[in-house]
């Protein structure tokens, strides 16, 4: 039995010893960082902290566009990789949050398949209206809303989409019976609001700010707690007394499960110090994401709320995907 135990314990040594020496030189290749659509706010992200990776590392972080799915493909492909840190995803509501709730056969677990790193941007969501629509603000919007069940419609990126989760929740804290009609994109729905072809919208604050400088388009609220930093201007629907009404366009890092906690760790220390740096924060706003860098732990307990919360709207909804 003393031998047995001296073997295991020399093992448990040499495999600690091997996973600190592969962190120590990881990476000495080649990382690959798989993200969503060209020119998309996920890519946008990922393409800032590539970039900064490669330059502080020697090594390239190559970004691998996978559209399609609403990223769930490039999901599927994550979650199938080597768990070595050489393959990396930028997650969203659509891959971990609310996927398993609207495909019966999802390939993949967000949270047995991946290891959380950590979360990186965050873009509002505002509820913004057709000028013909009397509401000036937040409240009134609910109360003409509800004066009219059923009546009222509004525009969304399509079918279990953020912009569709956040009207329904809308819906639901609220009580007002909005109707939902889906578009093949945001900018399809941008351009129904615009037309008067639909009278509301949840869009981010990024997509719509053009059209609102212009008054083609009324932002009422923002859907959180407060302002979103790159559109001040807008008030939080807590100002407008809505407490919890709040959603947002996240994007986060993970990893393939069972990538070494020391590998993890090199790349969250990396991720959050430059997330963190006054150049990062400039960038990212400028594009309209604000940078919320974590832990792998609060990243995680995240994501857990997140699930929890979108799961109980997707059902209550009856939410499917297109």
């Amino acid at each position: 039995m003393v031998r047995m135990l001296s073997v295991l314990f020399a093992s448990l040594l040499a495999a600690t010893a091997f996973a600190a020496d592969a962190a120590e030189n990881y990476p000495n290749r080649p990382v690959r960082l798989i993200t969503g659509s060209p020119g998309s706010t996920s890519d946008i992200s990922a393409r800032f902290v590539a970039q900064k990776l490669s330059e502080r590392w020697g090594q390239q972080v190559v970004v691998d566009n996978r559209p399609g799915a609403g990223g769930i493909i490039g999901a599927e492909i994550a979650a199938r990789a080597a768990p070595d840190g050489y393959t990396l995803m930028v997650g969203q509501i659509g891959t971990h949050a609310s996927a398993q709730f609207l495909f019966k056969n999802l390939a993949y677990d967000p949270i047995r398949d991946f290891t959380p790193i950590s979360l990186m941007t965050n873009s509002g969501i505002a509820l913004a209206v057709h000028p013909s629509v009397p509401a000036k603000d937040l409240r009134s919007f609910v109360e003409y809303a509800k004066s009219k069940p059923g009546g009222v419609n509004y525009g969304s990126a399509g079918g279990g989409t953020s912009s569709q989760l956040s009207g329904e929740l809308f819906n639901q804290m609220t009580g007002a019976r909005l109707v939902h009609i889906p578009y093949k994109g945001a900018g399809f729905a941008l351009t129904a609001l615009v037309s008067g072809e639909t009278q509301a919208a949840f869009l981010s604050t990024t997509t719509i700010a053009a059209q609102a400088k212009a008054g083609k388009v009324r932002p009422l609220a923002v859907l959180s707690e407060k302002r979103f930093p790159a559109a001040p201007e807008i008030p939080s629907a807590v100002e407008a007394g809505f407490a919890g009404l709040d959603s947002s366009v996240w994007f986060g890092l993970f990893a393939p499960a069972r990538t070494p906690k020391a590998i993890v760790t090199k790349i969250n220390r990396e991720v959050v110090s430059i997330l963190q740096s006054p150049e990062a924060k400039s960038a990212l706003l400028a594009q309209g994401a604000e940078a919320v860098p974590t832990t792998p732990e609060e990243f995680g307990a995240f994501l857990k709320k997140e699930i929890a919360k979108w799961g109980k709207v997707i059902k209550e909804a009856g939410i499917k995907a297109n």
